[in-house]
């Protein structure tokens, strides 16, 4: 890796940055770490270099990549956070404290480690930027664990499935996700990954480019004639998307037929929808797997149109429409958010909006009893997929996966939690520790005379907020009841 293959990457993204700051960064880190060596044996700008790389594919903004080159700088050479300050402003120092403070979190022993993982989740709700920097770090880390240990390397595959790529999930950097994902993969089941590999690009893979070939150039044709100007490619499902999808629903690898999809990149909104008549009229489609992401987008501001049809031999074929400004925040999530959400001038300031998901992460801070606590119920509430749940009056809410209709009254509201005594999902009567999927319609049904939620919801309910309002209700009640049976003292 070369700072030309930088400067190169961040001029296509802006022609107009000033190039020279980067400069002026490699410089400094190669002067900086002049003389060392990674484990790998080459030199340790290297990993400088490719982590500022990575940024820069992710189109984050310069600061961002500025920091990415001098990120290992203050903890591992003489050079201080001031001597980055004095040389490249403020916001970039603050940049690499605290990703110098993240790389702290070290595998010495258990509650150090967890003390550490909730530092590391809690620094997000400062500058986000931080956690992009040490995503990149991880990725190259991830890409070299060929030079560690075996015990390392599964410990840091381990951490990293676990939880660095959920989060990269949660803020949609997609692309980075599944990169991290698939690495992981090939280091904790070695043998399962060999396999899928094998019948994904050796078995499969001719047939599958052959017909995504001739579904492609149909659609290219009604597209042109409609004056729709556009973009096709072809979006492969990554191997342990695959291997989980067959893992959670029981299958084998020939029963999984999303394996790839059409992606089609159009100018406008408008166009998007458009394009979604024209494939709807070529080919039958499959109504039950129609996401419509634009009108109601995901939690991390996930926008596209997904439709599957049965197309060419009445094959099962899924297609993603969008924008190319959707397109990069699909791939690139909240990386992107700098160059199309923020107005000029405005790019040295913190002032965009946080994710809803970090005010979750803050509260089940303040909710959890310990470390542990909140480290598992995060995993849970925040670090999974997210399903979508609808009102009758079309409110959306979005909760985590196997949620439960108590779980959604309490996200509505806590008097909807406290005098929930039944549930009408998809019109139908249903137990109240049914687990809602995704899109389902759900009716509460309350009695305003009932004084509070019933203890044994405690055994199935998922989300941490509803646990904490049960608790909260009966120890209140039980204090209530304490209060009734102390005799008040005479007053003297």
């Amino acid at each position: 890796m070369t700072i030309e293959q930088i400067i190169n990457k961040v001029k296509e993204n802006d022609p107009k940055a000033d190039i020279d700051i980067l400069k002026l960064a490699y410089d400094f880190a190669s002067k900086a770490h002049k003389g060392q060596l990674r484990k790998t044996g080459e030199s340790y700008l290297q990993h400088s270099l490719h982590t500022s790389f990575i940024l820069a594919q992710m189109k984050s903004d310069l600061n961002t990549i500025v920091a990415g080159l001098l990120h290992d700088v203050p903890e591992d050479t003489e050079y201080t956070i001031k001597d980055i300050e004095k040389n490249f402003g403020t916001l970039v120092a603050e940049l690499v404290e605290g990703v110098t403070k993240l790389s702290k979190i070290k595998y010495r022993g258990i509650e150090r480690y967890v003390e550490s993982l909730r530092k590391m989740i809690l620094a997000m709700a400062g500058d986000l930027r931080v956690i992009l920097i040490k995503f990149a770090d991880r990725l190259h880390n991830l890409r070299t664990l060929e030079a560690l240990s075996p015990d390392k390397q599964q410990r840091i595959a381990k951490e990293s499935l676990e939880i660095y790529a959920p989060i990269a999930g949660l803020l949609g950097i997609w692309r980075l996700r599944w990169q991290m994902e698939d690495i992981c993969f090939k280091y904790l089941y070695p043998e399962d990954y060999k396999k899928i590999e094998y019948k994904y690009e050796v078995e499969k893979k001719v047939e599958r480019t052959q017909y995504i070939n001739k579904v492609r150039n149909v659609l290219d044709k009604k597209l042109n004639e409609a004056g729709i100007k556009h973009e096709i490619t072809g979006r492969f499902k990554h191997l342990y998307s695959i291997y989980k999808k067959m893992q959670d629903k029981g299958k084998r690898f020939d029963e999984i037929f999303d394996v790839f999809a059409l992606r089609i990149i159009v100018n406008d909104i408008a166009d998007c929808y458009k394009t979604l008549g024209i494939i709807h009229a070529a080919w039958r489609p499959k109504s039950e797997r129609f996401k419509d992401y634009i009108a109601i987008p995901k939690p991390n501001g996930y926008r596209s149109l997904h439709t599957t049809v049965f197309g060419p031999n009445n094959k099962s074929t899924e297609f993603q429409i969008r924008t190319k400004e959707m397109n990069e925040e699909a791939l690139y999530g909240i990386a992107a958010y700098w160059r199309y959400k923020m107005e000029p001038g405005e790019k040295n300031k913190k002032n965009y909006k946080q994710p809803r998901w970090i005010k979750e992460i803050l509260d089940l801070q303040r909710q959890a009893e310990n470390t542990y606590d909140f480290i598992n119920q995060a995993k849970f509430d925040i670090f999974r997929d997210r399903i979508f749940v609808f009102t009758p009056k079309g409110d959306v809410y979005d909760l985590p996966e196997d949620a439960t209709p108590i779980d959604f009254a309490y996200a509505v509201h806590t008097d909807i939690g406290n005098q929930c005594i039944g549930v009408i999902i998809n019109d139908k009567m249903s137990a109240l520790d049914t687990k809602l999927n995704n899109g389902d319609l759900v009716e509460i049904i309350i009695d305003k005379k009932r004084k509070g939620p019933n203890n044994d919801w405690l055994k199935f309910v998922k989300t941490q907020k509803t646990r904490g309002k049960i608790k909260q209700y009966a120890n209140k009640s039980r204090l209530e009841n304490l209060k009734r049976f102390i005799p008040k003292l005479p007053h003297k």
